[in-house]
């Protein structure tokens, strides 16, 4: 049996995915992009939280939840409309009730008062609604305005409230109605009292709830129905509108549906009833009996009468409702401690590492006797491959879950600023290694701060300049070429070069007269210590921040570039692995010493002709291809190796993107090939070492190091025999 403490910690995770459901939810139907379901998304994810709340005896936190159902659910029925002004108060509730939830995650008392503006912004809107004191406190006996009896009531299974008997021949149809959710209910999204709500709309629903299973707090399951309700409906529908009530939940559910109207037409005459009648009987039902009492088959929401022939009716019935069940089956999830994956991942790692090391063995055999067993090892290899592509499946997580932490940090700033921003979200869905996820949050917020402090303008700044008074930050994510790209775009200011050199002169961040191109300028910012803030804020214009980012991206083995437009935005792209823990690498010598480099990194591999590379002083040479001059680096010079054959003809030449649009060739001695290789970190043990990501073992048995490409080329440009990168830029014979 589970814990307390380990029910609160279900709780709280399922907390975590309700509360991204409310925000991303709202922010649809904020921007217009929402449908009729997305609103009830919003006031599930609510409700659960408030239910889960509840159980625990988190007060504050169901009282505030409640106000704020109250108001989602006006907005369901129409009673509410969604003005923007009732939109902002919703989404600051939705503020308010992550930081209530994150309290009582963490046993902090928040204040008697915490929330009481936004409560009562959500309580006028519920006056305004004519909805009166709905909002005024917990209400968790109502549930959602049914007619609800948390008590325990034993009735007999024919029993009927008292007032049945005067309801006899009023004309409406009347029904006894017995529903017991089953576990399944709930594990697919099932919820019961969703299922009675719209059971009340038929018509009167008397209703009353059993507990008699209801066990100590202890000893409760938070996937288990303890519930179950016996209900009388009065309603001029006919049986099969009950039946659909149900249809969704039938086989997850023991129900009994009971057919109590006196006299019902298909019970007296059924070759006279209307034929919509007739259908609506039970195919258990009797002809000349004069109170049939029958349950609805649990397959069958809508059997027909006897006298229709039922045979192939109902074979072709339950046939349809055992294929719906086969086509649409119920998704089912388990939660996993992400150290036992973790465990798994690093098995895997040393899976690889083992395969590479037989790879290695099998190549040493005699041909005759390696020829067998070379077929079975690229079996193994291709398991391997797909054991580790399934394995880096569970570990990632979408990046959604730190996208959600974004709506609220624009609505904060624009609030500070006043400014008028809205943000707009794509790809939240787009997978990554949880371990990127992880790291990703801080350059994120960096970068957005950035572009609603410095980017988009005042609303009268905009207006004069012919644009929309909201300024717009988009946020969107997206795989491409083995890494995942993670792009923040505005429509504001762009970055005012000038300015930014002027900066830049000044804190003598650059040479007085140095020239450099728009892009060289962007760049700028990223610098340590550079700001165009003019005053020290809590937003901003300490020097810290986009130096940071460019940091911890390249940490993750990422690339950053930016591009500016003036008085149109700027765009900052971040292009990251998909995983820190398997890569795909080429495997190169230089001199003696063997190295990996990933392949996500590498353009092309060529061996130029002599002819193809022009001579430029201070340089190893620029190569031409297809039209364009590219810089050639000694990888053997940056990494201070011994390699006379770098300069042969036997040269081969690695074309790398090493971001913020430069591009250069690398000079290596040789490919050894392609390989998959498992990431060892080497900071713990011996510090960073420039140009080195990391170590791998090799099939052999030895050890690699993994080339960090972002950092090869910062060495590349600053190196007296590398500056060609910059130079090219700044000659006008070479472009």
């Amino acid at each position: 049996m589970a814990s307390l403490d380990d029910l609160k910690k279900t709780f709280f995770d399922e907390c975590d995915e309700a509360m991204q459901q409310i925000e991303l939810g709202l922010t649809d139907i904020r921007s217009g992009q929402s449908s009729d379901e997305t609103i009830n998304a919003v006031f599930r994810g609510v409700h659960s939280v408030k239910g889960g709340a509840g159980i625990f005896g988190f007060e504050q936190l169901v009282g505030f939840a409640h106000v704020f159902e109250t108001v989602l659910d006006g907005l369901r029925n129409g009673s509410l409309t969604a003005t923007p002004e009732n939109l902002d108060v919703l989404l600051l509730a939705s503020d308010v009730l992550t930081d209530l939830v994150s309290m009582s995650r963490s046993g902090q008392a928040a204040a008697p008062d915490f929330g009481a503006e936004c409560r009562a912004g959500l309580e006028q809107i519920i006056e305004q609604g004519g909805g009166g004191g709905e909002g005024d406190g917990p209400a968790p006996a109502e549930f959602d305005g049914l007619d609800f009896v948390p008590v325990c009531v034993n009735m007999d299974e024919d029993e009927a409230p008292a007032d049945s008997a005067a309801d006899a021949g009023d004309g409406f149809n009347h029904y006894a109605i017995t529903f017991r959710p089953k576990p399944e209910m709930l594990k697919k999204a099932n919820e019961p009292l969703y299922v009675l709500r719209e059971l009340r709309k038929l018509g009167e629903l008397d209703l009353v709830c059993e507990t008699d299973v209801l066990p100590v707090l202890s000893e409760l399951e938070a996937d288990y129905p303890y519930f179950w309700w016996k209900a009388t409906l009065r309603t001029s529908s006919p049986r099969a509108m009950v039946d659909e009530v149900f249809e969704f939940v039938v086989g997850d559910c023991d129900l009994d549906i009971i057919d109590q109207t006196p006299a019902a037409p298909a019970q007296i005459a059924p070759e006279v009833a209307a034929p919509e009648i007739a259908a609506q009987q039970p195919s258990t039902a009797v002809a000349d009996s004069p109170q049939p009492v029958v349950a609805a088959p649990p397959l069958v929401p809508s059997a027909p009468a006897v006298v229709a022939k039922p045979a192939a009716p109902i074979a072709a019935a339950t046939e349809a409702a055992e294929a719906g069940g086969r086509t649409k089956p119920a998704a089912t999830t388990t939660r996993i401690e992400l150290e036992r994956i973790d465990r798994v991942v690093n098995m895997v790692g040393e899976l690889v590492i083992s395969q590479a090391m037989l790879g290695q063995i099998v190549q040493d055999m005699p041909e005759g006797v390696a020829g067998r067993l070379t077929q079975i090892l690229e079996e193994v290899v291709h398991h391997t491959r797909e054991l580790k592509d399934s394995v880096m499946s569970m570990r990632a997580q979408p990046v959604g879950s730190v996208f959600q932490r974004m709506p609220r940090l624009v609505r904060e700033l624009a609030t500070k600023t006043h400014k008028k921003v809205r943000l707009e979200m794509a790809g939240e869905t787009t997978e990554v290694d949880r371990s990127i996820i992880e790291r990703l949050g801080d350059p994120l917020t960096h970068i957005i701060r950035n572009s609603v402090d410095h980017g988009i303008e005042t609303p009268a700044v905009r207006a004069a300049a012919g644009k929309n008074e909201e300024g717009v930050v988009r946020l969107s994510a997206e795989h491409r070429g083995g890494r995942i790209v993670i792009e923040i775009r505005d429509d504001g200011a762009g970055i005012n070069a000038e300015r930014v050199l002027k900066i830049a002169k000044e804190k003598g961040l650059v040479g007085p007269d140095v020239q450099l191109s728009d892009d060289e300028i962007g760049n700028l910012i990223m610098l340590p210590g550079f700001s165009t803030a003019e005053t020290v804020s809590d937003i901003s214009g300490r020097g810290v921040g986009m130096d940071v980012v460019r940091s911890n991206i390249q940490d993750l083995g990422g690339r950053i570039s930016l591009k500016s437009v003036r008085g149109r935005g700027m765009t900052i792209t971040l292009a990251l692995p998909l995983t820190l823990a398997v890569m795909d690498g080429m495997v190169i010598k230089v001199g003696q010493q063997t190295y990996v480099m990933p392949l996500s990194a590498i353009v092309e591999c060529l061996r130029p002709q002599a002819n193809e590379i022009s001579n430029l002083i201070g340089t190893h040479g620029m190569l031409q291809l297809r039209g364009e001059f590219v810089p050639i680096v000694l990888l053997s010079n940056l990494l201070d190796i011994n390699s006379p054959a770098s300069m042969s003809g036997e040269r081969v030449v690695i074309i790398t993107d090493a971001g913020e649009g430069s591009r250069f060739g690398l000079v290596v001695d040789e490919l050894l090939g392609h390989q998959q290789v498992v990431i060892k970190s080497i900071e713990e043990s011996y510090g960073a070492v420039p140009g080195i990501a990391a170590a791998t073992i090799l099939g052999n048995g030895r050890v690699a190091f993994i080339l960090d490409v972002e950092k090869l080329s910062d060495m590349a440009v600053n190196s007296p025999i590398g500056n060609a990168i910059t130079m090219k830029a700044a000659s006008p014979a070479l472009n």
